[in-house]
């Protein structure tokens, strides 16, 4: 039989990983898109952000926004404007 030393040591480490891990833990697709005021639009799938942010601007600036920023972590890219 173990010792309550051992027991309570281990139930705090234990306790503690179950907190850490769901505060710690995100998806990649949950990058938002900086500040507030954007509208999401679209996605493509661009060979890189900068590319998707330069061919998008025209477009963008047609429809009344000014701004355009591409979320790059994903293979086909979710796109907003303001």
């Amino acid at each position: 039989m173990k010792s309550w030393c051992t027991r309570i040591g281990v139930g705090l480490a234990v306790g503690a990983a179950a907190v850490a891990i769901p505060l710690t833990a995100t998806t990649a697709s949950a990058a938002p898109p900086p500040g507030d005021g954007w509208v999401p639009v679209g996605a493509l799938k661009y060979p890189s952000k900068a590319e998707c942010e330069a061919k998008e601007l025209p477009q963008a600036q047609a429809n009344g926004y000014h701004e355009v920023w591409c979320d790059d972590s994903e293979t086909i890219m979710p796109i907003y404007s303001r």
